[in-house]
């Protein structure tokens, strides 16, 4: 799918992890293939992968690139349309894509949790995953029900980031 012919170091463990549905947190540095380790697991196994992003920009140009792959992906945030919402939940709840991108704070919106749980979510992959500490309790608070919800759901979660002290990977 990615033209890739060997992995990069620590890849292969991060994607084990998560195929045998362990949390991980996955530290590489910027351009080392932290998209991989969530992407490829959630086209090998059965159900949904929702990422967490923190930039609308980042949803779309990693959507943008899925699809452009054949990869079954898209993206919920405040820039789709009404119309266009309701087609990527309608396709969410018949399971019609491996990968859905969404901000923390859809979390809080009304009804996703059930659609989730209707599009047989699978894992959860927390990219740039240092915004749960540096931002997380002043600037986007909802980075803070992700676990709430993940303990509802039983699902394994990877977290990914190029950035994190031992600050941020002890929180």
């Amino acid at each position: 799918t990615w033209g890739f012919s060997e992995l990069r170091p620590l890849q292969r463990e991060a994607m084990q992890a998560s195929l045998d549905g362990r949390d991980a947190v996955v530290v590489l540095p910027t351009g080392g293939g932290k998209s991989l380790c969530y992407q490829a697991p959630a086209l090998l196994a059965e159900g949904l992968t929702v990422v967490i992003s923190p930039l609308i920009s980042l949803m779309k140009d990693q959507v943008d690139r899925l699809l452009s792959r054949g990869v079954p992906a898209a993206f919920l945030n405040s820039s789709l349309e009404t119309a266009d919402r309701n087609r990527v939940q309608a396709s969410l709840v018949r399971g019609e894509y491996k990968l859905l991108f969404v901000a923390p704070e859809r979390f809080a919106a009304e009804g996703f949790e059930r659609m989730l749980r209707l599009g047989r979510v699978r894992a959860f992959a927390i990219d740039e995953a240092h915004c749960i500490s540096h931002w997380g309790h002043d600037f986007r608070p909802e980075y803070l029900r992700l676990g709430e919800l993940r303990e509802r759901l039983r699902v394994p979660t990877v977290a990914l980031t190029a950035t994190a002290t031992e600050r941020v990977l002890d929180e």
